[in-house]
């Protein structure tokens, strides 16, 4: 077994001669620094994107079911939709709700486009849903101010409302809200909570990601079924929506094959509604993921090889250059493994050095990419554990070949060797 006293000399003599021809020894590195650096950034990418698509699913709640209505988009759409099915009404829910088993909660959801908010925004128009107490437990949805409305201001249809993160913000300001009035359309609301901020995704999911969920007012269904109207309402569906709250133990995915059953019957397979599960997009998420985070790193590695291939390169001129030196050492008493480890461990500090510079370069990368293109970057350990582990792997592979040509060197001849 090896003790220090063995490698440190080598070493030693690994750093001196990286010392004595700097810029060779940096344009060497410049392949392992380059692929390094484009593995972390490529990880710290998929795994920001991970990240934030796992918290979205998770605000739609892996034991979530979504219904969406695919409402008209003009009269003669509705007609033709209407001869064969009458939408998403209040009987589906009523019928999911006596014939679907395990379900935990239930509600419809109605929602309309404003065309004016009090007080005034130069923002984005906030959207206005009206859903059932319950939505909150549904979605386990967490407030900042104030409480959610409740059962008795739903059937009584009273005009009050929760606003979401940035509709309060951009309504009522930084102030605590609980207690002011917003006025959506006609209708005065009185603000009784404040929603947290909830994780978003970019894309539409689905429809699941359709609307803004921190730009909402949320009401009382039936508030809103009462107190508001639009002049496109007559190519709307009765409710437009439903989520659904599996108990824990039961299969969402399978739960929602038979809601979408129930509903291709009494639609007559109109096409006109659309089933989101949380759970089967978490799992296709992961599969995409998987993907492109293979992909990323077969890219990245391919610099990694070519780094790889310029540390052997660089070997084999040092063993051809330093010959009359490998002769010397090689007949005051060296060993061929001495010379292996002496040119190994050159090898290996080069692929060391690059791979921790490479480190700061793929962190610097994350962050400039993250800034300038506004994706998510979360440069984690294993990450930076797999780049730098990789980089000396590099290193040790392909200075292998180098260190044992340099080690089958006859010493009589290196010696001889101009």
């Amino acid at each position: 077994m090896l003790g220090l006293g063995h490698i440190i000399p080598e070493l030693k003599m690994g750093v001196a001669s990286l010392y004595a021809h700097k810029l060779r020894s940096l344009l060497t590195m410049l392949g392992m620094i380059f692929g390094v650096g484009a593995v972390v950034a490529m990880l710290s990418i998929t795994e920001g994107a991970q990240q934030q698509m796992m918290a979205f699913i998770d605000q739609l709640g892996v034991n979530n079911i979504i219904v969406e209505a695919h409402e008209a988009a003009d009269r003669d759409t509705l007609q033709a939709v209407r001869a064969i099915s009458p939408g998403l009404t209040f009987r589906d829910y009523r019928n999911i709700s006596a014939n679907i088993a395990g379900l935990d909660a239930i509600t419809p959801r109605k929602k309309f486009k404003p065309s004016k908010v009090m007080p005034k925004t130069s923002q984005e128009l906030p959207g206005l849903i009206g859903v059932l107490p319950n939505y909150m437990e549904i979605n386990s949805l967490k407030l900042t101010e104030g409480r959610f409305f409740t059962q008795d201001e739903n059937d009584s249809s009273a005009p009050v409302c929760v606003l979401g993160e940035d509709a309060k913000v951009n309504l009522l300001g930084y102030d605590p809200a609980v207690g002011k009035f917003v006025k959506v359309n006609d209708t005065w609301l009185e603000v009784v909570g404040v929603l947290t901020q909830q994780a978003t995704s970019d894309s539409d999911e689905a429809g699941a990601a359709a609307v803004n969920r921190n730009n909402l007012v949320i009401s009382p269904l039936n508030t809103v079924m009462r107190r508001f109207e639009d002049s496109t309402s007559y190519l709307r569906d009765e409710i437009d929506g439903m989520y659904m709250k599996v108990k824990p133990g039961v299969d969402s995915i399978q739960t929602a094959n038979v809601v979408k059953a129930l509903l291709a019957f009494t639609h007559k397979d109109a096409g006109d509604f659309e089933i989101i599960v949380p759970a089967g997009l978490l799992e296709q998420k992961k599969q995409t993921q998987l993907i492109f985070k293979i992909v990323m790193i077969c890219i990245a590695g391919i610099s990694l090889l070519v780094g790889g291939i310029g540390i052997m390169n660089i070997m084999l001129a040092t063993v051809l250059e330093r010959t009359r030196e490998i002769g010397i050492r090689r007949a005051i008493g060296a060993r061929q493994s001495d010379i292996v480890r002496q040119f190994l461990s050159e090898a290996v500090l080069i692929s060391i050095a690059g791979g921790l510079v490479g480190i700061l370069f793929g962190w610097a990368l994350a962050q400039i990419i993250g800034s300038a293109a506004g994706w998510p970057t979360v440069v984690t350990v294993s990450s930076i554990a797999v780049a730098f582990g990789v980089s000396v792997f590099i290193g040790l592979l392909f200075g292998i070949y180098p260190a044992v040509q340099a080690a089958k060197l006859d010493p009589i001849e290196a010696i001889r060797y101009e």
